[in-house]
């Protein structure tokens, strides 16, 4: 019978689930949202029928539903040997991948206030998945591990010093364990190993980051303390003046309004008044509207920006990798984002963008190009389950 490990991922009203056998290879996945509240539902990939959830179905009820119906299904026949949980931050605790037991909870709940819209439900999934399994093996894949290896140089702030002793304040980036792969399977493609491999990766989403990899791991990131700094992203502003703060609080904006401005109404949202999803700025762009297009615009400008300030931590370059659902999927955002770095020798090739690099190992740059550029779907959900299933096994022998 094959052997299955599970992936969760928690969002603060949704759980995600992939299902991988004992060769990494996923098998399924599904989805629940709404959680805790009265429209909470469900679904398998692949399948048009929702699973329905009782009304205010928690974290755990969706789990074991989701769990029941794909043993009903015959999908998976047999319990996880192994369980890997995403992970948003781990502080300064945490370099790497952790087996979760009692002494590693406690660490990442004195992570929390560096964290506290993801960590707690990120414990929810995992207290979930404990009280279902709790003779199972289970490990936390942190957000920020990847980003452990910065110098200082690049993750403190230019703020006294007793905020980074007393408070911990200083980078952290996110989106780590995208940046891993993208090095991984860049070396990969490139014909090298990811030891001798340097690459500038941008991780574009609803949530976006960029990181400079030199020889392997990560020595500078655009998102900060929180994963609100750096780029244009699709609810979030980035990058804005803290001098802001006080002028609206003179205009009578509260800290916890601003929070859930910059946060929730902010980035493409914000600049379109439209809407955060690429693909319709896009289409209202090509149908006049100009603040979608400006949006649009903004957003490459502001990535463009970041790719050279990624340069100055980097001796030589390997490739710039788009990623993410818009780096993977939109050609007029490379286009466009590409079209500002001419100063520094980088071409797109038409017919090879608008194929995304389907046909070419991901490339898309132009013969001319100074540097590669490739376009890499991630899998997150990939190096979770490796880390789970290689510290699984390491702890049964």
């Amino acid at each position: 019978m094959d052997a299955n490990l599970f992936v969760i991922n928690c969002g603060s009203s949704s759980l995600k689930l992939a299902v991988f056998d004992d060769q990494h290879r996923k098998r399924a996945s599904a989805l629940a949202e709404r959680l805790n509240s009265n429209d909470a539902f469900a679904r398998i990939a692949g399948s048009e029928q929702p699973v329905p959830l009782p009304s205010g179905a928690s974290h755990e009820t969706a789990l074991s539903t989701l769990i029941k119906v794909l043993k009903d299904q015959r999908i998976m026949a047999n319990d996880p040997f192994a369980i890997g949980h995403r992970v948003v931050h781990g502080g300064e605790t945490f370099r790497e991948a952790a087996l979760l037991d009692d002494e590693t909870i406690a660490a990442i709940e004195d992570c929390a206030s560096l964290a506290p819209l993801h960590t707690p439900v990120n414990l929810a999934g995992i207290s979930a998945a404990r009280r279902l399994f709790p003779s199972v093996p289970q490990v936390a894949v942190f957000d920020t591990a990847f980003h452990q290896t910065l110098p200082p140089k690049a993750f403190l702030y230019a703020l006294p010093e007793s905020y980074y002793r007393d408070w911990a304040v200083r980078r952290y980036g996110f989106h780590g364990t995208s940046h891993y792969f993208m090095v991984q399977e860049a070396a990969r493609r490139l014909g090298r190993t990811p030891v001798t491999t340097s690459i500038i990766s941008a991780h574009l989403g609803n949530g976006c980051s960029i990181t400079a990899i030199r020889n392997g791991i990560s020595v500078d990131t655009s998102m900060g303390l929180t994963p609100l700094e750096g780029l244009v992203m699709g609810t979030r502003s980035g990058d804005v003046d803290p001098g802001l703060f006080d002028f609206l609080a003179g205009k009578g904006i509260s800290a916890e309004e601003l929070n859930e401005v910059l946060n929730k109404q902010s980035g493409l949202l914000g600049l379109s008044g439209q809407t955060n999803d690429m693909r319709s700025l896009c289409d209202l762009a090509d149908r006049g509207h100009e603040p979608s297009a400006l949006a649009i615009e903004i957003f490459c400008f502001r990535l463009a920006k970041y790719v050279g300030a990624m340069m100055v931590s980097l001796t030589s370059l390997d490739a710039l990798v788009f990623t993410g659902g818009i780096g993977e999927n939109s050609a007029r955002v490379r286009q466009q984002t590409v079209s500002h770095l001419q100063l520094m020798g980088f071409q797109i090739d038409t017919e090879l963008n608008e194929a995304h690099g389907a046909h070419n190992q991901g490339h898309v740059e132009s013969g001319g190009s100074r540097f590669p550029v490739l376009v890499i779907p991630t899998n997150e959900e990939l190096v979770i389950a490796q880390e789970s299933s290689r510290l699984a096994t390491n702890s049964s022998t």
